[in-house]
């Protein structure tokens, strides 16, 4: 998948531009209900584990097995995001060119100061999507305190992880992103250079297959 990092100044546009995409090309302004979403295709050989996984579970797909799955027809996403640093807009660029790739009706949510995290995350869960996609550090603390209260709405997490989800919280990871929280701070294989356009890619189609199959509550690790 080809992708390009945006810089800060241009994001808002990206995001915009997304937006568009997304309501456009399912007509779908959200104000009715719409049908159970589901996998179109299946994962590839290596992708869902030979047993079902203990919660909480770290599991290593086989790269690339994840391709076969997209979402169904006007699947409904949040893009919840905090920090202008260069690792959340590569992953905010990734949603968006995702979502723009398989016509997902994708709305964004942006929280620019503390005082609205807990807040920015009660917003996306009232739009009731789909699913919630969570991008920035900043973010990991407020999920592992609201996401135990609203077990009915799933929600990934991508380049990081909470280090008590509930069954209801995915994660997308690898070894140089892996920031669980202020209380546990950074892993010592944290590496900023790690987070590529191509990377935030396949941690993105990963973690949304990883969703779609049920394959939820565990982290899906992609080194």
């Amino acid at each position: 998948m080809r992708s390009r990092l945006l810089p800060a100044g241009t994001l808002a546009a990206a995001v915009a531009t997304a937006l568009l995409a997304g309501g456009c090309g399912s007509g779908d302004d959200w104000s009715r209900p719409h049908a159970k979403a589901t996998a179109v295709g299946t994962p590839g050989p290596g992708f869902l584990p030979a047993s079902s996984p203990a919660p909480e579970a770290t599991i290593t797909p086989r790269p690339g097995s994840w391709n076969g799955v997209r979402p169904s027809e006007g699947y409904r996403v949040v893009l919840l995001t905090a920090g202008a640093d260069r690792r959340t807009r590569t992953l905010v660029n990734a949603v968006t060119e995702w979502a723009e790739e398989e016509r997902v009706s994708l709305r964004t949510i942006t929280a620019t100061k503390p005082a609205d995290f807990v807040p920015s995350i009660s917003r996306a869960i009232e739009l009731k999507p789909d699913l919630v996609v969570s991008a920035g550090d900043d973010l990991v603390d407020p999920l592992a305190l609201v996401t135990p209260n609203h077990l009915d709405q799933q929600f990934l997490v991508v380049g990081a992880e909470l280090a008590e989800p509930t069954a209801n919280v995915t994660a997308a990871d690898w070894a140089g992103a892996s920031f669980r929280g202020e209380g546990l701070g950074m892993s010592s294989t944290y590496d900023s250079a790690s987070f590529t356009p191509e990377r935030a890619g396949r941690d993105v189609r990963a973690g949304v297959a990883a969703v779609l199959t049920g394959l939820t509550g565990n982290v899906i690790w992609l080194d």
